[in-house]
């Protein structure tokens, strides 16, 4: 009996995806559940699930294929038996030696996004062999392209036991003459490519100005250093800067409502809630999953939901829904070392708030100099509805309520 893999129903909003990589060939045994292959839209990665055991017949459409909700993708023989002439038994292994290469090569190969499975296919390189520089031990295109910039000898060398057979090589690469200037081409991911499309209509429809401001954290550094041990035993989860940040934002949102505002024809749309953005960097690019009645929620649901899509966008596992809305957005620059930047509306919304690096700085507190935790923060904004007078004091009203917190607790 066969089973037809299907595209599976996309979002409303998605018209189609690209088959970015298949993880099972024809004449492979299949499980029921498991990953056959991944998906790309312009807003998450899908996963197209095995229906049934059985053995993958037939492929019928090749990676990098642009594919339509219910199209046909691979056909599955249900029940049936990988033959056992295709699985040749290992020999035996030398005593003392781990014959596990092909193990640990399907196990690091697992780890791989979809971006990097790509390059390490289309190079033919062995991803067992790469140094690894993310978390846990993943794999990142930088540490693929950095291994192909390598010269040849240096990319094939490998530290192994003297006992553990040798490897193969890598594809071999033409000797870069003295002097030459190499590069290589890849093809924008669908990520990628829809966020150069909403940052150029944004530079292009909004009339965006920045204004930037100065806050002293050491309120909050000295509450978060307080009761960080008492927060985290109680709530599960470590007490960050980011909701004090998505709390102060909410209040000067709340004092200033064009901020929380869009734009709709000749029309302004005041929104009465808060679903507050909060940028999240991937090796696919930057996304921007949704809290979502942020002003109803305490600190410790704000840092949970937030560690759970930062782990969800680095596994390429959100949903649609995580992204869809927003009414206000927050970026941090800062974990990268950005001391100030002037970052870009996501439109429809109207303003963005960019957070910065941490520096302890010499300032004048009460007629002394002392040295302070400072970060330049900004708004960028859509100057059609908001004035810079109403920017300026939103950004005041941020820089207010953190550097005493206690306002936010008391409402005042």
């Amino acid at each position: 009996m066969t089973t037809e893999i299907k595209v599976p129903q996309l979002p409303e909003s998605v018209s189609d995806a690209t088959l970015v990589a298949w993880h099972k060939q024809p004449g492979e045994a299949v499980r029921r559940d498991e990953n056959l292959a991944d998906l790309e839209t312009d807003k998450v990665m899908l996963e197209v699930p095995a229906p049934t055991n059985g053995v993958l017949r037939e492929l019928k459409v090749a990676s990098g294929t642009v594919v339509r909700s219910g199209q046909l993708l691979a056909v599955i023989d249900e029940g049936a038996q990988v033959a056992a002439a295709a699985a040749p038994k290992a020999a035996p292994a030398a005593a003392g030696v781990k014959s596990e290469g092909k193990a640990d090569g399907d196990a690091a190969r697992d780890k791989l996004s979809p971006s990097v499975r790509r390059l390490v296919e289309e190079n033919r390189l062995d991803a067992s062999a790469i140094p690894a520089s993310g978390r846990d031990g993943r794999l990142t295109k930088s540490d693929v392209v950095e291994f192909l910039d390598r010269p040849p000898a240096a990319a094939g060398a490998q530290t192994a036991p003297s006992a553990a057979p040798a490897q193969p090589a890598p594809a071999a690469r033409a000797v870069r003459p003295a002097g030459a200037r190499a590069e290589h081409r890849v093809s924008m991911t669908r990520l990628r490519q829809r966020i150069a499309q909403r940052m150029v209509e944004a530079q292009s429809t909004q009339a965006l100005l920045t204004s930037f401001n100065e806050i002293d954290l050491a309120a909050v550094n000295e509450l978060r250093g307080r009761y960080k041990d008492r927060f985290e035993k109680a709530h599960g989860v470590k007490l960050g800067l980011m909701s004090f940040f998505v709390k102060a934002c909410i209040e000067a949102l709340k004092r200033f409502p064009v901020v929380n505002a869009a734009v709709d024809g000749n029309d302004i749309v005041y929104h009465e809630f808060y679903d507050i953005g909060v940028a999240v960097s991937t090796e696919r690019g930057l996304v921007v999953p949704i809290v979502r009645d942020a002003d109803v929620k305490g600190f410790a649901a704000i840092e949970k939901e937030i560690a759970e899509y930062a782990q969800k966008a680095r596994a390429g596992s959100l949903a649609i829904e995580d992204l869809t809305g927003g009414t206000f957005t927050i970026t941090n620059g800062g974990v990268f070392g950005s001391l100030m930047s002037t970052p870009i509306v996501n439109a429809p919304q109207s303003a963005i708030l960019g957070m910065h690096k941490i520096q302890e700085r010499p300032m004048v507190v009460s007629g002394q100099i002392a040295v302070r935790p400072m970060m330049y923060v900004a708004i960028t904004y859509d100057h059609r509805i908001i004035d810079g007078r109403e920017a300026v004091q939103f950004l005041v009203t941020v820089k207010e309520c953190l550097e005493d917190p206690g306002r936010m607790l008391l409402g005042i």
